[in-house]
């Protein structure tokens, strides 16, 4: 009797230590009255002060970086009120509890009150807003997370984060391939008009090949052909046929011992050509030999393929690649269209939208508004490879009028680059090097229904401090409709297959020898306001 006694009262004690624990956990901070007031907002990293969010994202869960060891936040909607924190400087909010926030707010703004404690002492700061818009956000983005490296390959992921919770799947991984002698790259992930029924991403090196999602059906493609000059680069689905765009680039790396940035990448060749996933065949969209082709997008109905190209004629005192290299400042990107004719697979002759060399500027990675009325690109002083330039910054280009402006809500005093919409038109990522110009993080930003950009809000994260200790950056994100169908293990049992060949059909481009003064149209120059 003395021993089942003794299990029954040890029992009791843990359900005794757990319902105390429980009551704990649930014991909200109270808000202090005896305070001094700061007539300023506090300082909070992720900064989410007065940034517009979708009603749909997960919480903006922050740190009080003021000096000090405890912080309390009231997080208000109307009548909705909850309070955090009351346990160091991080603010961890619940996410049933923001869903009902958010709700209450949708349309509106949630108000942030923040106390800090220094010593016993409180200080109350000036509330900050957070704007919560009517319209909601894909549900998904993916990324490719890469550490910082030149030509290493030794863990290189491609993740698909829920942007509702804080969900992050890694959906290829390159460790689940073999690596062992020459490493892995693995690069461009792209979808179907935001949906992953129909995507790509490449392999580089060991088991070379571009993985493509057809349906059910998985298959790796060698890109490269006899009449090619490399295996598909950059890629663009056409939005509705089984048709995708890519650059052919010879692709190289220069590194400064002087300037400040450190590397520049160019490409020493580049044309562009139509891959038919159906057929499996490849043709020239362009491949003029003075100019470097590469970025193409396709517009929302599919009838006109935006790229970039930059006019480049070597003369006969040095290779090619040499010149390039010491000319890398002269190398000027301007923005081309070419008409599409979804019947007969047919593109028209180029059209200059936007002579971005004229003005001693660079411009690069355009991608298209859902509705077909914007250009979004990124901008610099020369290269192709913004990700590399301080100077970078996203313009966006009205194709109705052609006038073009910085979407200076946007952009920082750092590298912006790979710009993109969301699938309804209201979001537009960037890929921003503002946090510590090393690392690439997804920074979104509202783009209203009167065509104005707001202060743009970083991915959040669980843990706030996750960047702080994070040493990977976010190439190339993409919004996503849906999650990803297909497994990880999935795609690596068909990275170590053989590739299909894809075949090449036709003649050399029509325009293979034209020059590029004969692009039959020329449109925008940047806005004086710009």
């Amino acid at each position: 009797m003395k021993y089942k006694s003794s299990i029954l009262s040890i029992r009791f004690t843990v359900a005794m230590v757990l319902t105390v624990a429980t009551l704990a956990s649930c014991t909200r901070p109270s808000v202090p009255t005896n305070c001094n007031r700061q007539d300023r907002a506090p300082r909070i990293m992720p900064d989410y002060t007065d940034v517009t969010i979708p009603a749909n994202l997960c919480p903006t869960n922050f740190i009080v970086t003021e000096t000090g060891n405890e912080a309390v936040v009231r997080i208000s909607a109307g009548t909705q009120a909850y309070t955090y924190g009351g346990d160091g400087m991080k603010v961890m909010i619940d996410e049933e509890e923001w869903t009902e926030l958010t709700a209450a707010a949708r349309g509106g703004a949630l108000t942030v009150e923040t106390y800090v404690k220094e010593g016993s002492q409180w200080t109350a700061y000036q509330p900050f807003h957070i704007y919560v818009a009517a319209d909601s956000i894909d549900p998904y983005i993916s990324y490719r997370l890469i550490p910082p490296s030149y030509v290493a390959y030794n863990h290189l992921r491609l993740a698909e984060r829920n942007l509702t919770t804080f969900d992050e799947t890694i959906f290829y991984d390159n460790r689940q391939a073999d690596t062992s002698r020459e490493g892995q790259c693995v690069n461009c992930h792209s979808y179907q008009n935001y949906h992953t029924d129909h995507m790509l991403f490449h392999l580089r090196h060991a088991g070379a090949g571009t993985i493509i999602v057809d349906g059910n059906d998985i298959k790796k493609v060698n890109l490269k052909t006899d009449s090619t000059i490399s295996a598909g680069v950059y890629p663009a689905w056409h939005p509705t046929l089984p048709l995708i765009a890519f650059s052919t680039d010879l692709t190289g790396q220069t590194f400064h011992t002087k300037s400040q940035a450190k590397i520049e990448v160019q490409d020493t060749e580049s044309d562009l050509i139509l891959y038919d996933v159906e057929h499996n065949e490849v043709t020239y969209i362009s491949a003029l030999p003075d100019e470097l082709e590469v970025f193409p997008t396709w517009s929302a109905d599919g009838r006109t393929l935006y790229y970039c190209s930059a006019h480049f004629h070597a003369t006969a005192d040095s290779t090619r690649e040499e010149e390039l290299i010491t000319n890398y400042q002269d190398i000027r990107y301007n923005l081309y269209s070419r008409t599409f004719d979804p019947a007969t697979h047919q593109f028209g002759p180029p059209i200059l939208l936007y002579d971005a060399a004229a003005d001693g500027m660079s411009a690069t990675l355009p991608r298209t508004s859902p509705d077909g009325h914007y250009l979004v690109f990124a901008l610099a002083p020369w290269g192709c490879f913004h990700v590399w330039h301080p100077e970078a910054d996203i313009y966006i280009m009205d194709l109705h009028t052609h006038d073009i402006q910085p979407l200076t809500a946007l952009n920082s005093d750092r590298s912006e680059s790979y710009p993109t919409f969301s699938s309804n038109g209201r979001w537009v990522m960037t890929a921003s090097r503002r946090d510590d110009g090393n690392y690439t993080r997804p920074y979104i930003a509202y783009f209203d229904s009167e065509d104005r950009c707001h202060k743009p809000f970083e991915l959040p994260q669980r843990d706030p401090a996750f960047y702080i200790l994070s040493l990977c950056s976010y190439n190339r994100p993409e919004f996503m409709a849906e999650p990803i169908r297909h497994t990880s293990q999935q795609f690596a049992a068909q990275s170590a297959q053989a590739p299909i060949r894809a075949l090449y059909q036709g003649k050399e481009s029509n325009d293979s020898t034209q020059t590029n003064s004969e692009s039959t149209q020329t449109f925008s120059r940047l806005s004086a306001t710009s």
